[in-house]
């Protein structure tokens, strides 16, 4: 029996472009957390591997653009605290609200306080306010449609291009920063755009009515104790894991990839085995398995963008625009250029074909093959040396990357909340976000094996091998389609 949510009803009835009022909310609280995200990531890697002299921490560059990937993946294993702190204790909505309070310090400690300690301090808080906000922000957006509801799609995508809004605007602004007055003036742009979201949230909170306000699933106060045991253990662990070597930064990519892992098949487990979750709930719980290792495969070569794509970037990219020499750390914009521009299309182009769209998993194999093609297009433009790779032919290759993230990443975040279990809706969504998360740190794992001398069998081997994942979920699609259980 499927569930619905019905949203406020003094809210209810106010739209945009058809959609409910609460969107426009969701839509700049993301914008601006992922303008301050994609800010400070974009230049993150060459402040730790750059020289002192040229600013940075000096550390070896492998080891530096393997943080990044290791980073990215604990924003997204901190998804599932969001989600449980959400499904738990304080509802999505304030979660959402916290989550972002926390981002600001984050981004103030790295741009405040100078060398290793400031990343130590900064980057532990980021994870942990992303996490909060983007599972809940995501999960928030799906309650204010009921099951089944054919603006779904339409309604994430329009959410995705706020995201894309800010990832385009963020590196901008913090890389013209970086280069032209020091990396710290990046990282505090990024905390003023935190700032302002988080504002912009706190003043139109009412648009969205009821929402994300009930606490599905509350922790009884005698539990409280043993969450406190819980945390101080995991708190034990890390510092000895760290204080032994076990963890040090050199593997810190192998360690994330390592536990997101562990922790999704533990998800798995409960979510399936759990008597809160109806035997329809199940079933669609296993529908979402082969999704979920598809989009850790999409996104293990999409966010090579701040690894492999930002040593390309700075190594191998002729930046020369009409004479004027761009930062190379603008690769990070560039991608999002495409997903403004596409975004409202495909908005359109779903909302109008509605139930006559192709079905979610469809729309993720495309999505994968595609980025597996994008990535091929590297390998005509391999075996030179030196700045000799155009930009505008990385420009065409972006967009290959743009229409695959459209074919996939909204249409994930949508299928989501419609195949997640009441009771573990925010959770749900966390657990989306850890297959990004293993992709994320994925993407710094690979980085170790990029060098510009291997560059066609770099390329060649991992677009090859994200074809052959999507043509797989594309056999798949009758049996996934089947345990949908009426999501399309």
């Amino acid at each position: 029996m499927s569930q619905s949510v019905v949203p406020d009803q003094a809210v209810e009835g106010r739209t945009l472009f058809g959609h409910p009022i609460g969107l426009t909310n969701l839509f700049g609280v993301e914008m601006w957390e992922r303008f301050s995200f994609y800010g400070m990531l974009t230049i993150l890697g060459y402040y730790l591997y750059y020289s002192t002299t040229e600013g940075g921490l000096g550390l070896d560059k492998a080891t530096g653009v393997g943080i990044v990937g290791a980073y990215g993946g604990l924003v997204y294993l901190s998804t599932v605290l969001g989600g449980w702190i959400a499904d738990r204790i304080l509802g999505m909505e304030r979660t959402v609200f916290y989550g972002g309070v926390i981002v600001v310090l984050g981004h103030l400690a790295l741009a405040l306080i100078p060398g290793l300690a400031g990343v130590g301090i900064a980057l532990p808080l980021i994870a942990l306010g992303s996490g909060a906000l983007k599972a809940n922000a995501s999960s928030l957006l799906g309650t204010l449609y009921p099951k089944g509801d054919a603006r779904v799609d339409g309604g994430f995508t329009l959410f995705y291009l706020g995201i894309n809004v800010g990832a385009f605007v963020g590196p901008l602004l913090t890389g013209l920063l970086q280069s032209r007055v020091g990396f710290h003036y990046g990282f505090g742009a990024a905390a003023i755009g935190m700032a302002l979201g988080l504002t912009q949230y706190a003043v139109f909170r009412r648009n969205l009515g009821d929402a994300g306000r009930e606490v599905p699933n509350p922790l009884p106060r005698t539990a409280l104790p043993k969450l406190v045991a819980v945390l101080a253990a995991v708190v034990v662990v890390v510092a000895i894991a760290w204080a032994t070597r076990l963890v040090t930064l050199d593997n810190l990519a192998d360690v994330t990839t390592g536990v997101i892992v562990v922790a999704s098949l533990v998800y798995f487990v409960i979510m399936l085995t759990s008597p809160k979750v109806e035997p329809v709930e199940r079933t669609r719980v296993r529908a979402f398995i082969p999704l979920f290792i598809a989009n850790a495969v999409f996104w293990s070569l999409f966010q090579q963008i701040f690894t492999v794509l930002a040593v390309y970037s700075d190594e191998r990219i002729n930046w020369s625009i009409f004479g004027w020499e761009a930062p190379s750390n603008w690769i990070g914009s560039v991608e999002p250029v495409w997903i403004i521009a596409l975004s409202p299309l495909f908005a359109l182009m779903w909302t109008k074909l509605g139930s006559r769209a192709p079905s979610t998993p469809r729309k993720f194999a495309f999505g994968v093959i595609g980025m597996g093609a994008a990535f091929l297009l590297f390998v005509p433009l391999a075996g030179y040396s030196g700045k000799t790779v155009p930009v505008i032919f990385v420009l065409l290759i972006m967009g290959g990357f743009a229409v695959s993230e459209l074919l996939l990443s909204p249409i994930g975040l949508a299928v989501t909340t419609q195949l997640a279990p009441k009771a573990f809706r925010a959770q749900m969504m966390a657990l989306y976000f850890f297959s990004v998360g293993i992709g994320t740190s994925m993407a710094g794992v690979l980085a170790r094996f990029y060098s510009d001398e291997n560059e066609t069998g770099y390329f060649g081997v991992i677009g090859a091998a994200a074809i052959a994942a999507g043509l797989v979920v594309l056999g798949l699609v009758p049996w996934i389609s089947r345990r949908m259980e009426g999501v399309h």
